[in-house]
């Protein structure tokens, strides 16, 4: 049996990207120190997230997938994978995207395709979802409300992806809000999203996502691990925190998909043609 120890991250991000990489580089060690082998970190870990999703916000520094912050991610990784989110800069085109890492070098790279309220008027959007080989299996990567289609991560388990990774900038609700985030209806979405989305696909689901405040937005933390029946075997709660879980991934889909595969019974004769 060879398992997977995997751990998602829920902390507080900003634009002091020195104070950042400081808080990675705490975060790796003590992953390497639990035997962690893959770390997810929430969306725009390097920079920060928008102040608000109004339309008007400053963005994070805008930085270059081959250039020298994602070198140092890299080089902090070691022998850990790492995804991260961050503000990418390409033709001129800044994207929300997120990377991952080891120390060799990038392992894959994703541009966020679902754009929320007035994201767009921030960020490029991203045109698909692939996933790649690392050294701990293949994997996909999503950013936040990417994981509020299903079509997403179905795109994900057909590439073969076994373990997707979600990072996040999931605020609370922006009205009516709860004073306790536990109780937050957004909260409710975000962890129901991260539930079906493992289950319909039978597949390991990480999800990170920042915690604290950020300009206008409470967000709703809630780091955790789902396993291919949809259950939660570690989570954060509403805090920041380190969700850790021990999975041996090819074990765990086998079990799932053994008697009914969501994958395999699908009859994509029998659905049609997305309407635009």
């Amino acid at each position: 049996m060879t398992t997977l120890r995997m751990a998602a991250v829920a902390a507080p991000f900003d634009r002091d990207l020195e104070g950042d990489f400081a808080r990675i580089e705490k975060l790796i060690g003590e992953a390497k120190a639990e035997g962690v082998r893959l770390l997810a970190l929430p969306e725009a870990a390097l920079g920060g997230y928008l102040a608000n999703l109004d339309g008007g916000a400053e963005g994070p520094p805008a930085l270059d997938v081959d250039g020298p912050e994602v070198k140092r991610l890299a080089a902090l990784a070691g022998d850990l994978v790492v995804t991260a989110g961050y503000c990418e800069l390409a033709g001129g085109r800044r994207y929300n995207s997120a990377v991952c890492v080891t120390g060799d070098g990038v392992l894959g790279n994703h541009r966020k395709v679902h754009q929320p309220l007035a994201e767009n008027a921030s960020y490029g959007a991203g045109r698909g979802f692939a996933a790649f080989d690392t050294p701990i299996g293949r994997l996909g990567m999503m950013i936040c409300y990417d994981k509020a289609f299903p079509e997403s991560a179905r795109a994900l388990a057909l590439d073969g992806a076994e373990v997707v990774v979600c990072m996040s900038a999931w605020p609370g609700s922006r009205t009516n809000a709860a004073a306790d985030l536990a109780q937050d209806r957004w909260k409710r979405r975000f962890d129901l999203f991260d539930r079906a989305r493992a289950l319909e696909n039978q597949i390991v689901w990480v999800s990170a996502n920042q915690s604290g405040t950020f300009g206008d937005l409470r967000f709703v933390a809630g780091a955790k691990i789902v396993d291919p029946g949809g259950e939660i075997v570690a989570d954060t709660g509403v805090a920041e925190g380190m969700a850790i879980a021990e999975i041996d991934v090819q074990a765990a889909l086998a079990t799932a998909r053994r008697s009914m595969g969501h994958l395999a019974d699908r009859r994509p004769d029998a659905y049609p043609v997305s309407v635009p």
